[in-house]
């Protein structure tokens, strides 16, 4: 197992075929005023992926976006909703489609309101993963070890979860529910940019 970090672009031919974990450290939670710093991305053979992003880059990453943007490779995320946004607004791709284990979790661990990554990789397997770096400066000029690691960690998990999650939805009888959330995520993320973040359209008021 090994964290490969590379500059602006993810190199070719580095990825098995199938479903990509992925994830995103951007300079804060604002989409539109704070840039994509680093995405992080694994097939789930034991390697993870860091593509980072300088300032000023224009984001142009043709094998990362290529792969992003393969309808046939399920993208896994934890919290998709503002990873899609964040890699649509700078990558120009609509990185689905989509399984979201933070949906996954809501839906079928009914018996806790504790879904973050965190707690999620503790209770499905067993393992510790640290947040400390989570609020770091992402957009330095040199990221720590200690970043690397902890974005790493953010993607090499999902597959397992993902695996649990898929037999968990099937148990309770929800795998269409959270098919029919995940194909809407990419609706959610667009309109999170285009100003709807904060406002339920679907709501009485």
């Amino acid at each position: 197992m090994a964290v490969y970090l590379h500059e602006e672009d993810l190199p070719e031919g580095v990825l098995a075929p199938g479903p990509v974990a992925v994830d995103t450290e951007t300079m804060g939670l604002i989409t539109t005023r704070d840039r994509l710093c680093l995405l992080q991305i694994s097939d789930g053979q034991g390697d993870e992926h860091l593509v980072r992003f300088a300032a000023g880059s224009d984001y142009a990453a043709p094998n990362l976006r290529a792969v992003l943007a393969d309808p046939s490779r399920v993208k896994l995320y934890h919290f998709a909703r503002f990873d899609l946004a964040a890699i649509h607004y700078y990558l120009g791709v609509m990185a689905a489609p989509v399984f979201c284990t933070k949906i996954a979790s809501k839906l079928v661990r009914t018996y806790t309101d504790r879904h973050g990554l965190k707690e999620l990789v503790r209770e499905l397997l067993g393992k510790e993963i640290s947040k400390q770096q989570q609020s770091s400066d992402w957009g330095a000029p040199t990221l720590s070890d200690a970043q690397q690691e902890y974005a790493a960690s953010d993607v090499r998990y999902l597959h397992a979860m993902h695996a649990i999650f898929v037999e968990r939805l099937a148990r309770e009888r929800r795998t269409d529910m959270a098919q029919a959330c995940f194909e809407f995520l990419p609706t959610r993320a667009l309109l999170d940019i285009a100003g709807w973040a904060e406002r339920d359209i679907f709501s009485h008021e």
